[in-house]
């Protein structure tokens, strides 16, 4: 069945909620396509891609509970089929690097035009990418020297999925109840997921760890 021929599956994610229904009621205006699902945090776009097997996932960046980055590697890890569009304020090399290494089918930035999202989500149906015009020439520049990645960056690669997760929670300030609470864990296990973040990091103590989550812009405190 050609594209033309059936209705585009689509789950938008971002933690503000009028920029998640405005871009919804954007894109059920588009013919055959069809918002399934709404996600506020990057876990919560994780477990609705896992349930629903959507075409196409619009997906911010900063997000709380899972950031947009580590979502999306958890999404090509769970429905390869499906594309991922980063919609972002941030245009930081590190991010869209890592995004299109990870298998992101493309990335705007928030000033973009409704024509553009619908442009991206077909350039990825159709298997390519699309890229906001002030950002590609930089990309393609940093896939010719080919960028070194810091050391901050290449200790978060030790990271599993499971611990970025409560990295970011823990960089967020949320107390160990709260983060059990979210993820099902018991406390005990929190506490030892955190001592192995904390050793993968090299770091010893929260404030240091919070300074290495800003480095990384995966949270803004």
């Amino acid at each position: 069945m050609s594209e033309a021929d059936r209705t585009i599956t689509i789950i938008v994610a971002d933690d503000h909620t009028i920029v998640r229904q405005g871009l919804s009621t954007m894109l059920e205006m588009e013919p055959g396509f069809k918002v399934i699902g709404q996600a506020s945090n990057g876990l919560e776009s994780v477990n609705m891609v896992e349930r629903l097997q959507p075409d196409i996932v619009i997906m911010d960046i900063a997000m709380p509970i899972l950031n947009g980055i580590d979502a999306t590697r958890r999404i090509k890890q769970i429905s390869p089929e499906t594309k991922v569009i980063i919609l972002s304020m941030h245009s930081h090399d590190r991010f869209i690097n890592e995004l299109f290494r990870i298998g992101a089918s493309g990335y705007l930035l928030k000033n973009s035009t409704g024509p553009d999202v619908i442009k991206a989500i077909h350039a990825a149906l159709d298997g390519g990418t699309y890229l906001s015009p002030s950002i590609s020439r930089r990309v393609i520049e940093d896939y010719v020297t080919l960028k070194k990645q810091s050391r901050e960056e290449e200790l978060y690669g030790e990271l599993s999925n499971r611990e970025r997760e409560v990295f970011q929670m823990i960089a967020e300030g949320r107390s160990t109840k709260e983060i059990s609470e979210i993820l099902c864990l018991s406390p005990n296990t929190v506490k030892t997921h955190r001592s192995n973040i904390m050793e993968k990091l090299q770091v010893d103590s929260i404030p240091k760890l919070i300074l290495f989550a800003k480095k990384l812009k995966i949270v803004d405190i």
